[in-house]
């Protein structure tokens, strides 16, 4: 089958992280992506070379100086013949480029512009980094040992989460067949995914707190325990894991969730104690055939030597690919664009606009 995405064409004006990881998903999907650049290069060059295939590969670069009036005209003929252009910069930066619909209507009204923030176009420009997010939508402070400090993800929870969100809602407006403006912020992104912590709060007054080795609010036993060797995350949902789970450990009572909930210090003390008398890949290899939610806490190489099926090669460099499989599709996974290579005029004028 053809790619899902063949045939629509999405301009990117995209900073470091969460634009180029949302429009990237959109190439491996099949969208022609044109990624402009300032003169110099996109700032993500200066990184590292593995850092800019990693968030770039599949699209084309064109650079264009969208503060001279050429290179306007020259965006004008681009938005033209697209389906959408996703920006994430400052919003009075994005206005001052002119990259909202309200200006670019002009050239084709049926462009759809997303436009990504830290706090949404209307909401200012102080900076909005992932980590500043992550503090202010109280992130850090749900994170960590209690009796530690705050404690940030060891990769960036916000910029990922917001440029899927922001494919999704360009995808969305591009289904619908109208143009429009897009608004997602990272701010507004990490307060959803916040959900039943802010529903347990705006509902029923409770904070959320943190628990030794993240533990969950409402599960009990669900979190990390330490074994004989390494760490074993296991997540006891509902009734029959855990009699699968006490079955196997050797642990009487607590049999169901109240129970468990209520008695959740000695719940976990005679978890814990069971644990630790075999290895987490011990008790890996004895929980999962029993359809137990459990892994050993294994390192980012392990983990991806652990999965061949995700690697995939764009040029010179080994990436994971696309996490969306669609039957019938495998994704063309090319290299990340050699700067300025894509000139207006390489592909045929499409039906975008009509």
């Amino acid at each position: 089958m053809s790619a899902p995405l063949a045939g629509i064409r999405i301009i990117e004006v995209g900073v470091m992280l969460a634009g180029p990881y949302a429009t990237m998903m959109l190439a491996d999907l099949g969208a022609e992506v044109i990624k402009v650049e300032p003169p110099g290069g996109e700032i993500s060059r200066q990184v590292s070379d593995s850092y800019f295939a990693s968030l770039n590969r599949g699209k084309r670069s064109i650079c264009i100086d969208l503060g001279s009036d050429e290179g306007k005209a020259k965006l004008g003929e681009l938005v033209a013949d697209s389906h959408a252009l996703l920006v994430n910069m400052k919003p009075s930066v994005i206005r001052r480029l002119g990259l909202t619909y309200d200006n670019l209507r002009r050239f084709n009204d049926k462009i759809v512009c997303v436009a990504m923030t830290g706090f949404g176009l209307n909401g200012g420009d102080d900076p909005a980094f992932d980590y500043v997010i992550q503090a202010a939508t109280g992130v850090a402070a749900m994170t960590g040992d209690p009796d530690g400090p705050p404690t940030l993800p060891g990769y960036s929870s916000a910029d990922n989460s917001t440029g899927l969100t922001a494919a999704l809602g360009l995808l969305a407006m591009i289904v619908s067949g109208k143009g429009g403006q897009v608004d997602v912020s990272l701010r507004d992104v990490m307060l959803s995914q916040l959900n039943y912590r802010a529903s347990a709060y705006l509902n029923d007054g409770a904070e959320p707190r943190r628990h030794p080795f993240g533990a969950h609010s409402y599960y009990v036993p669900a979190q990390l325990f330490p074994t004989a060797d390494g760490y074993l995350a296991l997540f006891i949902t509902h009734d029959g894991f855990w009699k699968s789970f006490a079955g196997e450990a050797g642990i009487e009572g607590f049999g169901t969730m109240a129970e468990r909930a209520a008695g959740r210090d000695e719940v976990l003390d005679v978890v814990t104690a069971a644990l630790a008398t075999d290895t987490a890949a011990g008790w890996e290899s004895r929980l999962k055939p029993l359809g137990i939610p459990a892994a050993a806490v294994r390192t980012l190489p392990q983990a991806l030597d652990a999965t061949p099926e995700m690697l995939v090669t764009a040029g010179d460099f080994r990436l994971v690919g696309s996490p969306v499989h669609v039957a019938g599709h495998t994704p063309e996974y090319r290299p990340a664009p050699v700067f300025d290579e894509y000139t207006v005029s390489d592909s045929p004028v499409s039906t975008a606009g009509s």
